[in-house]
């Protein structure tokens, strides 16, 4: 054993020290922060999609062995991976696998295009504010809005604005609080 102390940080202390180093260094500010966005989104929407997936599993298994007074979730067959159906456990797995690594690519490509976006405005424009989310959010929007199975002129519109609002919303909200 070495005779040095082994450093004691709590949870918090961690997080913030991901904001101070990083992950990556790909030699330019822009592409470490694309980078570092994109793969921590593409963990978080991995844990959701299989979260989801593990809900309703386990949902539609109680409601299976209770047939007296089981409740219908509104909308959960449209959230659900629409390829998994319990044919088999291969086919099962091989469909959440894809599924999740497709809402993973959603994810973190919606966190890379918006933090990407951001930064270099900031440093085209000289100043971060709520112009730059607006136009990031947009873009970003009309970005998830492409990744979807099929795609309209409305619901590309629609994502746009939705995401121009949002992320307008949020840098707003955030000197607030």
């Amino acid at each position: 054993m070495s005779s040095g102390k082994l450093e004691n940080k709590s949870f918090m202390e961690e997080l913030r020290s991901f904001d101070k180093g990083g992950f990556f260094e790909l030699g330019h500010p822009l592409l470490n922060r694309v980078a570092e966005s994109f793969i921590k989104a593409a963990g978080i929407g991995a844990i959701q999609a299989v979260s989801r997936e593990a809900y309703f599993t386990a949902f539609e298994g109680e409601n299976s062995s209770s047939s007296v007074g089981a409740t219908e979730i509104p909308g959960a067959k449209k959230h659900r991976f629409p390829d998994l159906r319990g044919e088999t456990n291969r086919k099962s797995l091989e469909a959440m696998v894809k599924n999740t690594g497709k809402e993973s690519l959603q994810w973190g490509l919606a966190a890379g295009v918006y933090s990407g976006l951001t930064y270099g405005l900031k440093e085209a424009r000289g100043a971060h504010d709520w112009k730059n989310s607006a136009v990031a959010g947009a873009l970003t929007g009309v970005a998830l809005a492409l990744t979807s199975d099929d795609t309209t002129h409305e619901q590309v519109v629609h994502c746009a604005i939705t995401g121009a609002a949002i992320s307008t919303a949020a840098n707003l909200l955030s000197g607030i609080f």
